[in-house]
């Protein structure tokens, strides 16, 4: 892969539904579907939405240890990211990624205290394309 930033933030750019994993207290992998990030910085950093309450979110503020996962059916290609996940709670940061029709799923707005967001910071990956996987790191 030539450039892994242009390909990869390519790919999560197109994608509908993207998978994130979690760590519950028993040390078993969580997978859940979402719906695709908000924003992205390059490949280094992704923002989701979600709701304060969610299981996901207990699970990462006790374990951070998180991946994410983006796919491409029609070309039968993805990549996993592996990293951290922090769960921001400050109003800088959800009105980063609010969008016109958020209130459907946060009634009170921005401030809904039921409102956070998801920052993933990838510190690797693994590509897969045309039958073949690549791991790389990915730098600050």
């Amino acid at each position: 892969m030539r450039d892994k930033v242009k390909t990869i933030g390519g790919l999560i750019d197109k994608v509908s539904v993207s998978l994130i994993g979690s760590v519950d207290d028993e040390g078993f992998p969580n997978i859940k579907a979402m719906l695709p990030p908000r924003m992205r910085q390059g490949i280094k950093y992704i923002y989701f939405s979600t709701n304060t309450s969610s299981m996901r979110v207990s699970q990462y503020i006790n374990n951070p240890k998180a991946c994410v996962y983006f796919y491409d059916k029609r070309f039968f290609r993805g990549v996993m990211l592996k990293g951290t996940m922090e769960v921001l709670q400050d109003a800088y940061s959800k009105q980063l990624i609010w969008r016109d029709g958020d209130e459907l799923y946060y009634p009170e707005g921005v401030t809904d205290q039921d409102y956070c967001v998801l920052k993933f910071t990838t510190q690797s990956g693994r590509f897969y394309s045309k039958f073949k996987s690549e791991d790389f790191e990915v730098e600050d």
